[in-house]
């Protein structure tokens, strides 16, 4: 399975120097409010942006506020930001490092790029393939076309993995949110990470593999019991997110379910597609925002049996979250200053205490730290 093993990064928004070893398959990030787990996530969707396509840092950063904003204390106190991702991919275990230092006009731009495929038992027998300075956009997109002893497809893997980092957060249930207008009826190859082309994806599945799509409707139902399934109708070629009550011929739109139950559609749906749909490593962030308790512990189970598919990382602020989670599986994030720690937990210093208290329980009563 592909999956990220660790990530070191320096001088990314709140994440002044910042080490995560040996992630798990699920990795479930807890903490106060503004301790740096959504700019985690973040850096895995600017890392997904800038191996997108061309010029795609640059929008990132752009609609991101612009590169100061992107630094540690703006780039008057940090002059770079320097990562260093090592991966398990397709073709073997690699690293991907790379230094982007701020640049007129409020741009940023690569300092250093290299990757390797490491060999042999130590990593220090590999070679790195370095891709130089002053660029402005990833030039490991570039390499994936080289012929030089699996060059090009280490830097195809990497590519490849990290791309397919996804982040998800399904928080816009506005009246003007993405989920709720018609959707392009071919666009369903990937959910969006505001849920944008729900409708699209469920209709693409019902067409194709309707025991996957009756097992949808059924999770959904056991959180909403008037539910019975969606009405999802083409169009045009476009479709719109509508759903059906039990006993009743009437659908009704998106504009008519609870934000609560928008998002339930959403998540439900995302952690059920057949693999072929999915993104190598998902982030999920917060949700269970407004989801009722049992949708949460439902959300939690659907996320666990997942895992051993696909690599899940999930910034949450609920302990009924965390109760679904081993505690080896916990990251507490907080705040030295204003730059965020992390700390992995460990099942054995707590033995004691989990023999009378859950995970959530533990977190609650503040003794894993992570509380305000």
């Amino acid at each position: 399975m592909n999956a990220i093993e660790s990530v070191h990064v320096k001088g990314f928004r709140s994440l002044a120097d910042f080490r995560v070893d040996d992630l798990p398959d699920v990795a479930v990030m807890i903490g106060p409010n503004g301790a740096g787990k959504s700019n985690f996530v973040r850096f895995f969707e600017m890392m997904g942006w800038m191996l997108m396509a061309p010029r795609r840092l640059a929008r990132f950063v752009r609609w991101q506020g612009g590169a100061d904003d992107q630094l540690f204390g703006g780039h008057a106190r940090t002059e770079r930001i320097e990562a260093d991702v090592a991966l398990r991919t397709s073709v073997g275990r690699a690293d991907y490092r790379f230094s982007l230092a701020h640049t007129n006009p409020d741009l940023l731009e690569f300092d250093d790029e290299r990757f390797r495929l490491r060999t042999g038992d130590s990593p220090t027998e590999s070679r790195w393939q370095e891709l130089g300075s002053g660029h402005p956009e990833a030039k490991i997109l570039e390499a994936r076309s080289a012929d030089n002893g699996g060059v090009g497809s280490a830097a195809s893997a990497i590519v490849e993995t990290l791309r397919s980092c996804s982040c998800y957060q399904f928080h816009d249930t506005s009246d003007r949110s993405p989920i709720k207008k018609t959707w392009d009826a071919s666009d369903w190859r990937r959910l969006r990470g505001d849920g944008g082309n729900l409708a699209a994806v469920l209709h693409f599945v019902e067409q194709n593999d309707v025991h996957r799509y009756e097992s949808i409707c059924y999770h959904i139902s056991r959180i909403l019991p008037v539910f019975d399934r969606f009405a999802l109708e083409e169009h045009h070629d476009r479709v719109i997110l509508r759903w059906k009550v039990k006993s009743s011929d009437k659908t009704y739109g998106a504009h008519l379910a609870s934000d609560g139950s928008l998002r339930l559609f959403a998540l439900v749906t995302l952690l059920n597609l057949p693999l072929d749909l999915l993104p190598r490593v998902i982030l999920l962030d917060e949700p269970e925002l407004g989801l009722h308790p049992a949708a949460i512990s439902l959300v939690g189970s659907m996320i666990s049996s997942l895992a051993s598919r696909r690599q899940i990382i999930v910034a949450t602020q609920s302990s009924l979250l965390v109760d679904v989670f081993e505690l080896d599986q916990l990251f507490v994030f907080d705040l030295d200053g204003d730059a965020t720690t992390v700390q992995r937990m460990k099942s054995d210093d707590y033995r004691e205490w989990l023999g009378e208290y859950s995970t959530g329980q533990l977190w609650e009563k503040n003794l894993l730290g992570g509380y305000p």
